[in-house]
């Protein structure tokens, strides 16, 4: 039997390439007769650089850039390509994602984006034709007006507080947004983003992520009036852009992607950026298809399978291609959320948990390899015939 293994990161605990490994040491505790194919995938979130890298190529820029409370850390820039058709990969958790802080440290009202908007300066100065930046797993709401001040559209003191401080922000805070846009003019801004919520509302950056960054309600309703005091000085600074279908002027707060990472979508968009799915991208730049041509199974999995899983994520986004090679694909998870009914929609055979009572959820956070090869093993008595 032939398994592909590809999974996303289990966020916080372990990488993608540590938890395909661990599900591979598992599959082959209880089936070393089978062949297993390691394939460990992104969205667009934590770990996208070294997923396009192992599948890439290309030379990877180390710089040191600031988190999202204004501290170093190491990051890089991918580029690929040669002169005249480059392309530059930055991967935005690496500069705003919620991983870099401590769980006393969250707070969307004070964090920024600063550090993405040096990751994009970096790719610039590589001179490419294309920058692609990968969105997701941040601790960030600040509509990505911290980048955008990075990049020279407005003070730093009106724009990289934080997202609470956006609701001060002056009607000029972003006075130089068009020399940004007219320095990026001849680049393609390209955003690989796992989900397609809009800046504002209900379903909006502020109310339906801020919380798992963090916010209480209180501070989520700071958030949205913040960014909707943002998206004021937006239209007081430059026109919004025309449909080409309707001719009608189009608001990009309302665009889908719009409220990806806190709102870091919309200020690409901004900036003149096009909204790709990650998923999608990354299996098209790992060949997906190709790998698993010829396989009987896909496994793949992330830290948490809960309903924003459904769509955009690598588990959907696998099975969809799965599906459409005529294989199975079953998820191993931390935690698993939905239900069936969910599952089989998408064309997942079955969803297994690592953790299914708070105990089992202590003891995966203590030894994520061991529990999750544990569960592999189990999975594998399932689905192997070779054992």
């Amino acid at each position: 039997m032939h398994v592909v293994i590809a999974p996303d990161c289990f966020t916080g605990t372990l990488t993608a390439t540590q938890a395909a490994e661990a599900m591979a040491a598992g599959w082959h505790d209880t089936a070393p007769g089978d062949t297993l194919t390691l394939l460990p995938l992104s969205d667009g979130g934590p770990g996208f650089l070294d997923v396009l890298a192992h599948a890439l190529g290309g030379t990877t820029v180390a710089l040191t850039v600031s988190d999202p409370l204004g501290r170093e850390v190491p990051a890089a820039v991918l580029v690929t390509g040669d002169p005249g058709d480059r392309t530059a990969y930055v991967e935005s958790a690496q500069a705003a994602g919620l991983h870099l802080l401590a769980a006393d440290e969250r707070n969307p009202a004070l964090t920024s984006t600063w550090g993405v908007g040096q990751l994009v300066r970096a790719a610039l100065t590589e001179q490419p034709r294309r920058i692609v930046v990968g969105l997701g797993g941040s601790g960030t709401n600040d509509g990505g007006a911290g980048m955008l001040a990075a990049l020279g559209a407005g003070p730093a003191e009106s724009l990289a507080r934080g997202g609470s401080a956006l609701a001060t922000a002056p009607d000029d805070a972003l006075s130089g947004l068009l020399a940004v846009r007219g320095e990026l003019a001849d680049v393609e801004l390209v955003i690989a983003s796992d989900v397609d919520n809009p800046l504002l509302g209900f379903k909006g950056a502020s109310a339906v992520f801020s919380p798992q960054k963090g916010a209480t309600p209180e501070v989520a309703q700071e958030l949205e009036a913040a960014l909707g005091r943002f998206s004021e000085i937006v239209a007081r600074t430059v026109p919004a852009p025309t449909d080409l279908l309707t001719g009608a002027p189009r608001r990009l707060e309302r665009e889908p992607g719009a409220g990806a990472a806190g709102g870091l979508g919309y200020a690409l968009m901004l900036l003149g950026g096009h909204r790709v799915s990650g998923v999608q991208l990354v299996l098209d730049a790992v060949g997906f298809h190709d790998v698993i041509s010829g396989s009987d199974l896909v496994v793949t999995g992330e830290g948490t399978f809960d309903w924003q899983s459904l769509s955009g994520k690598v588990a959907s986004g696998v099975a969809e291609a799965a599906l459409g090679a005529g294989l199975p694909t079953v998820v191993l998870a931390g935690q698993v959320l939905v239900g069936r009914r969910e599952t089989m929609g998408l064309g997942i055979s079955g969803a297994y948990a690592v953790a299914e009572t708070p105990a089992e959820l202590e003891a995966a956070m203590l030894d994520p390899v061991g529990t999750l090869r544990a569960r592999a093993a189990r999975v594998a008595r399932t689905w192997s015939p070779a054992r």
